[in-house]
């Protein structure tokens, strides 16, 4: 009988600790959230400042977009996510019924799939055979290897709603809280230059977390959300030249 394998300590430290995997769905959820309510928020500034808002009347524009960003951002997150949760299951419940009616067809499928990862001859036979004796598990490589799909829950669902709200909501009161404490122009000038700021620090944090080029993940992330943002403010200052 064969020992297990014993796996040496420090290479289990590293494993959970030093380089551990990192969760998609976290990540993607606190850049969509913290991204779009910065940039969406600083653009609504930008805008109502230009067309000549005082002060008052941009705080009041940012707060409202602020809240109503974040809250509907956590809906976005929340309906999207059960519904790729329906899709799984809807695709689930087809390949049961492929299994059952087309079994030939199914088997078939699953040597293409392994053979185009390099087995062949009887190692292939033999992993589609143990694959196919039970049909959950079947089933759930097909779901894996074929549609790319994986389970996800209502509790998923719950958990990326709070975090894309919450990310947004934070996002967005970056670019506002110059507007609480100095004066139009100065406002402006610094929600800008902290927008920069946070905007360069989310995508350096993106690279950090992913693979790719910091810098250049942290410009691209600088320059779109600005470029946004200040689009604008070109319609609101076109707005107040023509109300001029």
């Amino acid at each position: 009988m064969s020992q297990p394998d014993v796996v040496p300590e420090w290479q289990r430290v590293h494993h959970e600790r030093v380089d551990p995997h990192k969760g998609r769905g976290s990540l993607s959820d606190l850049i969509l959230g913290g991204q779009d309510g910065l940039v969406n928020v600083l653009g609504v500034l930008l805008g109502v400042a230009a067309a000549g808002g005082s002060v008052r009347i941009v705080v009041a524009g940012g707060l409202a977009t602020a809240f109503a960003e974040a809250i509907s951002m956590a809906t976005v997150a929340y309906t999207s996510t059960l519904a790729a949760a329906d899709v799984y299951r809807s695709e689930r419940a087809r390949e049961y019924r492929h299994v059952r009616t087309v079994p030939a067809l199914e088997r078939a499928e699953l040597l293409d799939i392994y053979r185009r990862k390099g087995f062949e001859g009887e190692m292939l036979e033999r992993i589609v055979d143990t694959i196919t004796k039970d049909p959950d598990v079947w089933v759930a490589v097909m779901m894996t290897e074929e549609h790319c799909l994986a389970p996800t829950g209502r509790s998923h669902a719950l958990r990326s709603a709070l975090v894309v709200g919450v990310a947004a909501l934070a996002g967005s009161l970056v670019p506002l809280a110059p507007f609480l404490f100095l004066g139009m122009v100065h406002a402006a000038m610094a929600s800008v230059a902290v927008a920069g700021v946070a905007l360069f620090a989310i995508g350096a944090y993106k690279a950090r977390m992913t693979s790719g080029s910091m810098m250049r993940s942290a410009l691209e992330m600088t320059a779109i959300g600005l470029a946004s943002a200040l689009a604008a403010w070109g319609i609101g200052a076109a707005f107040s030249a023509a109300s001029g």
